[in-house]
């Protein structure tokens, strides 16, 4: 809610606190438990300044990463009251509940408290070939391969991923089957595809058009919501079908 542009307060926090509920996990106790926290409420700070606070002045054995601070490396990522976040840009104000819940992403295993393994995350860019790849190269002498603005548009948006894996927390298949690609991979993959330096759709034609591949999304768009800097992965993949059953139409074989 809001009242001339500014956020309405929950109940505690106009009161000049807030609750944080955080779930832990220690694995060599092998427990998962909630565990609340009271806090000053200041309006300035973010929910990675209050996990900040507390691994400082209360429990320094709160585990969780950031790096940044900024919105860019994506390493702060966390399920925040059910959804999957930066907290490095969620705001006390953003959560409409006295009590902020904050909680590892789901669909990675836990490593400890908030920090999770994104390997098979990490796994699944790889397998794209997330870098230009040319069939022949133009003689030296005729200088780069510069591009034109409206060239670059047409994959700039795809190309703002920041790898926090928070679309993977927001994706039904995912959490469904591990061994679907995933919206960033395939946004990632329609971001080299549309590069006009780029001669490689071929190549990833193998991971777009498999059984594990676009086909699989089941067109709900949760990572476009969960997606912090607007790539808009559900966008890209309906964008990637409508090419890659192009490219089948001349003759590409099936996965």
């Amino acid at each position: 809610m809001e009242a001339g542009g500014e956020k309405i307060l929950t109940t505690q926090q106009s009161a000049g606190t807030i609750t944080l509920k955080i779930r832990r996990y220690l694995p060599e106790e092998g427990v998962r438990r909630y565990q609340e926290f009271r806090l000053p409420f200041q309006r300035g700070r973010v929910i990675l300044d209050y996990l900040n606070h507390l691994k400082d002045k209360v429990d320094p054995t709160l585990a969780f990463r950031w790096s940044c601070r900024m919105g860019m490396c994506g390493s702060c990522g966390a399920m925040v009251n059910g959804t999957p976040r930066l907290t490095c840009q969620t705001y006390p104000r953003d959560i409409k509940s006295d009590v902020i819940i904050v909680e590892p992403l789901e669909s990675f295993p836990v490593v400890r408290d908030l920090v999770v393994d994104i390997r098979d995350f990490v796994a699944k860019l790889k397998r794209i070939s997330p870098w230009l790849i040319r069939r022949e190269e133009k003689p030296q002498e005729e200088g780069e391969y510069l591009q034109t603005p409206q060239q670059q548009a047409e994959y700039l948006q795809s190309s703002l991923c920041i790898n926090c894996a928070l679309c993977y927390s927001a994706c039904p298949v995912y959490q469904e089957d591990r061994k679907f690609v995933g919206p960033a991979a395939l946004a990632l993959a329609f971001r080299y595809n549309n590069d006009s330096r780029d001669q490689g759709i071929m190549v990833r034609s193998k991971a777009l058009s498999g059984t594990h591949g676009l086909d699989e999304c089941s067109d709900v768009g949760g990572c476009t919501v969960a997606c912090p800097k607007g790539v808009d992965p559900f966008a890209t993949i309906k964008k990637s079908r409508l090419q890659l059953n192009e490219l089948k139409s001349r003759g590409l074989p099936d996965g």
